[in-house]
């Protein structure tokens, strides 16, 4: 069994190539391999670069859809791989996630979910294109810790900042921390907006954990 370079994972991605970034997954699994590194340093590496290359305009659209299929085949195959040794009522804490309102992206928002539920904690993914009215009932509902909110594009990430309001407005029983990510945040965004920031999703579940205490 050849196991794949972080750099032949990473190209697998680039190249839209779902069949190949399937198989890469197969054989970290079947290696034993350190899934959250292959993921930070081979898949993630991957679809940041399409992202990329999206912004420069050298992948259009078909590409940029192709580098999210692959990046789902593989991660459909990790996924389960990494949330299998977490016993059932096992929680570090509950949080509610989503892309804000207005915005379709959710591979990199996926990712952090479920990186978070492979470090033990309770999430609830609410998808993309999430009303801030939508994100408060929700963590109302499960009494969330944490709401983390991703936005992609600069048009949308104001998005962030009114749910940010909502929260603080919304009395609920439990004031839940805020954490937000995407392209055009930063630390300064978050600290404006009272919340904390994560530039990737390995950062994400170390923010998570600072959060409700380590």
């Amino acid at each position: 069994m050849t196991v794949p370079t972080y750099a032949e994972i990473r190209q697998a991605i680039v190249d839209g190539d779902a069949e190949l970034a399937a198989g890469h997954a197969r054989t970290l699994v079947d290696a034993g391999a350190d899934l959250l590194e292959a993921i930070d340093q081979g898949f993630s590496a991957g679809i940041r670069e399409v992202g990329d290359l999206w912004e420069e305009g050298e992948y259009f659209l078909p590409e940029l859809v192709q580098g999210a299929e692959a990046m789902k085949a593989a991660m459909a195959i990790i996924t389960p791989q990494l949330t299998a040794g977490l016993s059932a009522g096992q929680t570090r804490g509950r949080v509610v996630i989503g892309t804000i309102s207005g915005d379709l992206h959710d591979i990199g928002k996926s990712l952090v979910a479920t990186l978070l539920a492979a470090n033990g904690f309770e999430v609830h993914d609410l998808g993309s294109d999430v009303a801030v009215e939508d994100y408060v009932a929700k963590a109302r509902e499960v009494d969330a810790h944490i709401v983390a909110a991703s936005a992609l594009l600069t048009t949308t990430m104001t998005g962030q900042k009114a749910l940010a309001e909502a929260l603080a407005a919304a009395d609920l029983p439990r004031q839940p921390k805020m954490l937000i990510g995407g392209a055009p945040t930063n630390p300064q965004w978050a600290e404006r907006i009272g919340a904390v920031h994560a530039e990737n999703a390995m950062r994400a579940v170390q923010a998570a954990e600072a959060l409700v205490g380590g």
